[in-house]
This record gives structure tokens, C-alpha cells and sequence, in this order.
């Protein structure tokens, strides 16, 4: 458990210096003075972008936080601002969405439930997706789906990624696995994507006659794969992972292109040549596929299991790029002149 990032309103004019006085204020003045028998209960969990080293504990008391927490170390007010603004992942875009919509009233979750959990037909989806409403597909990553949808899957950061990557001036269809749809809507709603129109009805056994209207991604071995880019004619390896973990570890010859980015940095894609995909594990590629498909870059592959799979396979990963940092950030060792030895 830890406490929450202050960059959350950077874009509506503070800093995050200024909000990073704001929460030592606001810990030091307010909660630090609270005896150790209170209970905090955290609003985010582990893998949530709103705080840092966050636990997956769902409850913990301010005692325990005092002995525990990083930052409720004793500290000047500098070094806390420095400490807790260092090293802050790029801001999504919701989040500025969201610090407006908090400033107004709006339906709690359970009405916004109401108003739009309910079936809808596949051709009345059809007709929302050609009238702009985006359609994301929330079922795993291995299965094939509804041409032009977006695949972002509740097994990972799916409020993250869909606040990062949805319109939210734009209504949203739902394709989920029969009784997961709530689980799909609530979580959007979190985050304060909530004009969503409905889910397909039956999910994807709508789909059955029509073979059509479905697209799958050829999902390739890390060995398969390291075959494709050892022949005459090797695809481009898409990497979709973010530029840490690029310079921390990547495969050789590999194009970085971070899954926030990649829709702006579209044009930057061959269009006469195989694309290979990947990112970490496998959850952002199939994203990014399906990004792809949108776009009309059909001719592609994903690494299953991605990059953790090319190492499963003990395949050559570069790390010249992370060696180099630390060569350039260890401080020289000073050597004792001849007469101190």
C-alpha cells in the first residue's frame, strides 16, 4: 500500500511539485496526526497507475504504514516531493478525464448499471460500430474476433489500457464472454467511461453464421518466430512494450513502439512487408493487433507468450543498451595511490 501519484490534475494547470506539497500536507498535517489503531482502506490496488509500489493488501492500519512506507520515512518536505514525484510512469489520457468529471455530478456506478448493462443484437452492433461507436472485445487473447473491434482482455490492466486507448466522447459496445459483462462495464465505469450503449448479445456465438464478419491474428513460438526473422525475407518485430523495458531487454533488430504511441506513430509501419508483434507476455500485442487490423495491417503475427517466452526458449536477448546506463550512472572507482597500500 502506498500513496497516490501526484500528477493527476498536471494537465489542468498544477505541477507535480505543487501536488506532491499538497500530499505531504495533507499525510503530515491531517492523516500522520491519527492514532496507529485506524484502518486505511486504499481506493486502488496492485497494478493500478494510480500510486506507486502499490500492495494488494485491502486494508492495513496507519501503524503498520508508519513502519512500512516508503513514504512515511522521516523526511524534510523537499525530500518527500523529489522522492514520490521520481520516476512517474507517463500520465494516461483518462486521467485528466477523470480529475473534471470528479469536480461534477454524475450517476453512481449502480445506476449507470442499470441504464446500460442489456443485450443488444449483432446487427444493431454493426450498425452502432458504422456509426463510430467503438467496439472492444474483452475475452482472451487467443480467440478470434469481430472484425474492427478492439481486443482489451478483463485477465489484464483492462481500465488502464482502455482509458489509455478509448474515445470517451464515443458511445462503447461490449463483447464478452456470457456473464462477464457486468465485470466489463463496471470496470469502464471506474474509470469514467460509462456511454456504453450495451453488450452483444450471446457473445460470440452471435457470430456463428457469419464466418465473415471474423478475423484472427496468426499467434507464432518464439522459435517459429526466430526462424521468420533468420530468413531472406524476415517480417518487422514490432515491440509494444514500453522504452524501459526496450533498453532494459529486447530481440535483436526489434522497432520500439510503445502501445500508447502506437496510433499516432501508425504511419511509421511498412505497409509491404510481414509484421511480427509482441510486448512482455502477450496481453498488449493481442491489443495492438487488433490495432493493426483496424488500420488495415492484416499481413501480421504475434509472438505468443512474448518476450517472456522468447526467453523461455533460450533465445538471444540484447541488453548492450542497460549494460551502457550503467556504465555511464556507476560512480568510478577510486583507486589508492601505491604508498596507502
Amino acid at each position: 500500500m502506498t500513496w497516490a501519484r501526484p500528477d493527476l490534475r498536471i494537465s489542468l494547470g498544477w505541477t507535480a511539485r505543487d501536488l506532491g506539497a499538497h500530499l505531504y500536507n495533507s499525510l503530515h498535517n491531517k492523516l500522520l496526526t491519527l492514532p496507529d489503531e485506524v484502518l486505511v482502506y486504499p481506493a486502488h490496488g496492485a497494478g493500478s497507475l494510480c500510486g506507486k509500489q502499490l500492495s494488494s493488501d485491502t486494508v492495513s492500519s496507519l501503524g503498520e504504514q508508519r513502519r512500512l512506507n516508503y513514504a512515511l520515512q522521516p523526511m524534510s518536505k523537499e525530500e518527500f516531493i523529489r522522492l514520490v514525484t521520481a520516476d512517474q510512469p507517463e500520465a494516461p489520457p483518462y486521467f485528466t478525464y477523470d480529475a473534471v468529471l470528479n469536480t461534477r455530478e454524475r450517476a453512481t456506478l449502480d445506476q449507470n448499471l442499470g441504464q446500460v448493462l442489456h443485450p443488444i443484437d449483432l446487427a444493431e452492433v454493426l450498425r452502432l460500430g458504422d456509426a463510430g461507436a467503438q467496439i472492444i472485445d474483452v475475452r482472451e487473447a487467443t480467440e478470434a474476433h469481430l472484425a474492427g473491434t478492439i481486443n482489451i482482455g478483463l485477465s489484464g490492466q483492462y481500465a488502464t489500457w482502455a482509458g489509455t486507448l478509448l474515445n470517451w466522447s464515443k458511445p462503447i459496445v461490449i463483447i464478452a464472454e456470457p456473464g462477464r459483462e457486468q465485470e466489463a462495464v463496471l470496470r469502464l465505469g471506474r474509470i469514467g467511461l460509462d456511454r456504453v450503449r450495451g453488450y452483444l448479445r450471446g457473445g460470440m456465438e452471435a457470430l456463428a453464421s457469419r464466418p465473415d464478419l471474423v478475423w484472427s491474428t496468426n499467434r507464432i513460438t518464439a522459435p517459429t518466430l526466430a526462424e521468420e526473422l533468420a530468413s531472406a525475407d524476415p517480417p518487422v518485430l514490432l515491440d509494444v512494450r514500453n522504452p524501459r523495458e526496450w533498453a532494459a531487454r529486447h530481440i535483436d533488430g526489434s522497432l520500439n513502439m510503445p502501445l500508447n504511441k502506437l496510433q499516432e506513430r501508425i504511419s511509421e509501419i511498412p505497409l509491404d512487408r510481414r509484421i511480427a508483434v509482441h510486448c512482455a507476455s502477450g496481453y498488449r500485442s493481442s491489443i495492438a493487433a487488433s490495432i493493426l487490423h483496424q488500420y488495415g495491417i492484416t499481413n501480421l503475427m504475434e509472438l505468443a507468450g512474448g518476450l517472456a517466452a522468447w526467453e523461455a526458449a533460450s533465445l538471444h536477448v540484447d541488453t548492450k543498451h542497460l549494460r551502457d546506463k550503467a556504465i555511464l550512472t556507476t560512480p568510478a572507482r577510486r583507486c589508492k595511490p601505491s604508498w596507502m597500500m
